[in-house]
């Protein structure tokens, strides 16, 4: 295959667990190619509704907190042990992104464009999906590992109330980030043909 930078970037990224919390970055640095990756990603109608709050240190630890504290709501007690182990482990790491759609955003275009109503809360999410992506390879490009997490809406409440996150903000999902603290596994893959139909 011809050689191509973006896919030798794309190759890097994979979820790591195994988070530290020493950046081979300053803040400032993580914090602008956070921000950048998120501002360059595509959005339907050039709407760019996804938002992002960037939690270091002692506040992404306070965040995982708030996480583990409404999983014990539902978590039986007997059972909570591997649960408090991952959630400790994202903890772990230097940082967290959570990651937001603007449904004001949403409203108004449904609101100029009616008959695409129905279709911008799933473009919403498509722009998120490709938020969260062009941050994560950016970090992985960076030698900083990352997971995606879903555990919306459980600390949405509590986590607004924290950072002063607007209501109008919906938090779609979480990336702990941080050193690489262990090697990845060799990634498998399907057959090709299974996935792919190419006509010419």
């Amino acid at each position: 295959m011809m050689t191509n930078t973006l896919i030798t970037a794309i190759e890097k990224r994979r979820t790591q667990y195994a988070l530290g919390k020493t950046l081979p970055a300053s803040q400032t640095e993580v914090t602008a190619l956070i921000e950048t990756a998120i501002k360059l990603s595509p959005s339907s109608f050039n709407s760019q509704s996804s938002r992002a709050v960037i939690l270091f240190g002692q506040h992404s630890e306070k965040f995982w907190q708030i996480v583990k504290d409404e999983l014990r709501k539902i978590v039986p007690a007997d059972a909570f042990a591997p649960t408090d182990a991952k959630i400790t482990s994202f903890a772990a790491g230097a940082g967290t992104v959570l990651f937001y759609e603007d449904q004001d955003t949403i409203k108004s275009l449904q609101q100029q464009f009616k008959s695409y109503a129905d279709n911008f809360p799933i473009w919403s999410e498509q722009a998120s999906g490709m938020a969260q992506y062009a941050v994560w390879t950016a970090l992985a490009n960076a030698n900083i590992g990352a997971s995606l997490q879903h555990y919306n809406p459980l600390p949405d409440a509590a986590a607004a109330a924290e950072w002063g996150i607007p209501t109008s903000w919906k938090l779609r999902a979480q990336m702990p980030f941080g050193a690489n603290e262990a090697p990845f596994s060799e990634k498998t893959f399907m057959d090709d043909a299974q996935r792919f139909k190419v006509f010419a």
